[in-house]
């Protein structure tokens, strides 16, 4: 993009004009957000259990004493070699802020399908320190939409971001947050679940690149992108799986 050199005070004239369409920005983030908290909630009846370094445990347990839970739905099928590189990248993210979670009452796991010690190594290559158990034999995945399986893939679409996607843009697993909340009792609720670019405000980085001279950069959705380790590697064609 070729950009117009102009004096400061032109430049300040167009960037006020910028900061006001911010400014709305910030206020619809903020009502948005308003109406996220006060979505109603759904008991979850379902008992789920979950492969982790501790031994297997429920959907319950895994809000480790807190109230709140973020589920990250990470890419990394059964039969995967690695995981989806825009979930690393997502998941690069994490361990900084494991301690402002926990401290605000929130735990924050991410859930794969992947059996634990598939998970377990690709997490050792990654250095990666977040909590991240498989749900390898059980519903979960699919019944918070994020797995598909064979069958339903043949069918023509998933459901997938509250809608039926076609499967020319579906994988076997795709990405999701889910949130949960348990009271006193121990009853858990699924409160909210967000998909494709929903959880994009997440991702640091690209916060910090929509404010670079360039932006993002990219001809498609984080095309950019690839797993920590492999920036001097030959470039990637696809940000979801490999």
């Amino acid at each position: 993009m070729a950009h117009p050199v102009v004096s400061k005070e032109e430049w300040l004239q167009a960037r006020r004009a910028l900061l006001a369409r911010e400014k709305e920005e910030t206020r619809l983030r903020d009502a948005v957000r308003a109406e996220r908290e006060a979505l109603p909630w759904v008991k979850v009846d379902k008992d789920y259990v979950f492969d982790t370094p501790e031994g297997q445990k429920s959907l319950s347990d895994l809000f480790d004493g807190r109230s709140q839970l973020l589920v990250y739905h990470f890419m990394l099928g059964p039969d995967w070699q690695a995981g989806c590189t825009g979930c690393s990248f997502m998941a690069d993210h994490f361990d900084g802020t494991l301690p402002h979670l926990n401290n605000h009452d929130v735990t924050l796991v991410a859930v794969s399908r992947a059996p634990l010690e598939k998970i377990n190594s690709y997490r050792r290559r990654m250095g990666w320190r977040f909590p991240w158990v498989s749900s390898h034999g059980s519903d979960f995945n699919f019944d918070f939409h994020v797995s598909f399986t064979q069958e339903a893939l043949a069918g023509g679409t998933v459901f997938y971001n509250f809608r039926d996607l076609d499967v020319a843009s579906a994988h076997d697993e795709l990405p999701g947050l889910s949130a949960f909340a348990r009271d006193e009792e121990g009853t858990v609720y699924h409160t909210y679940s967000t998909y494709a670019r929903g959880a994009e405000e997440v991702i640091g980085t690209l916060m910090l690149l929509d404010r670079a001279p360039k932006g993002r950069n990219e001809s498609a959705t984080m095309n950019f992108v690839r797993r920590h380790d492999e920036y001097e590697a030959k470039p990637q064609t696809s940000s979801c799986c490999a």
